[in-house]
């Protein structure tokens, strides 16, 4: 069997290595500050309640979900979702990761531009990755005057996935900060409990920072690659 190999697949490499990192660090941050119990004694689900209720935000529901790190915030429903690591949990990793959700409950609440952005850029980023690479094969394998056209409507289309990692990266940042705010106003967690807290979240924001670094990687392969057919 023949498989094909270019050099740009170092990109591509050099990416899910960066993920891979990302995602390790996140996990073991949270597993080691899972052990420290909160000053509180505050389960994630409770500061979560607090923290939204403290923002004058009494209409999202907070509800527990299965599985590991799966906590989100659902706009569409006004749902604030824990995971069973997190919703039941006392530690500060949890209480950390359940202000984390809420912050995007209040930019959500606040009508923050950069969330608004992000929200109103999903169908685009969803259309943009599923027609990408499908569009620059059709035009790779076209021979005729409008081949380069139609492979710079795929690598266009697949720049909208990428726009929308660096999109997400400001949302979650301040969705953070707004986190450790509120957790130091209501008293949730004490000083050097909001250190290990400020740990997790850092930790976590990587991983997003990891996403788009692999996107504009595989952004690049993509031009390199079928960027200068019009010059052959």
């Amino acid at each position: 069997m023949y498989l094909y190999w270019d050099s740009t697949y170092i990109l591509v490499i050099i990416g899910a290595i960066i993920c891979m990192i990302a995602s390790v660090k996140v996990k073991t941050t949270f597993n080691k500050y899972s052990q420290y119990r909160s000053m509180s004694g505050m389960t994630g689900a409770q500061a979560a309640q607090r923290i939204l209720n403290a923002a004058g935000i009494y209409d999202v529901e907070v509800r527990h979900v299965s599985g590991s790190l799966t906590d989100h915030y659902n706009p569409s429903n006004k749902t604030l979702n824990l995971s069973d690591t997190v919703c039941n949990s006392t530690s500060v990793a949890a209480v950390g990761v359940a202000a984390h959700e809420c912050g995007h409950a209040i930019q959500h609440a606040r009508g923050y531009v950069p969330l608004r952005l992000r929200s109103a850029f999903v169908p685009i980023a969803n259309f943009g990755s599923a027609l990408a690479w499908p569009v620059i094969i059709i035009g790779a394998l076209i021979n005729s005057r409008s081949s380069m056209m139609i492979i710079n409507l795929g690598i266009l289309l697949f720049s909208f996935a990428v726009i929308f990692q660096i999109i997400t990266l400001p949302v979650e940042f301040d969705a953070s900060r707004r986190a450790m705010m509120m957790l130091r106003e209501q008293g949730i967690l004490g000083e050097q409990e909001l250190g290990y807290t400020r740990k997790v979240l850092t930790a976590a924001a990587l991983t997003y920072v990891a996403s788009a670094a692999a996107a504009i990687l595989q952004l690049l392969r993509i031009i390199l690659l079928f960027g200068g057919r019009d010059r052959d």
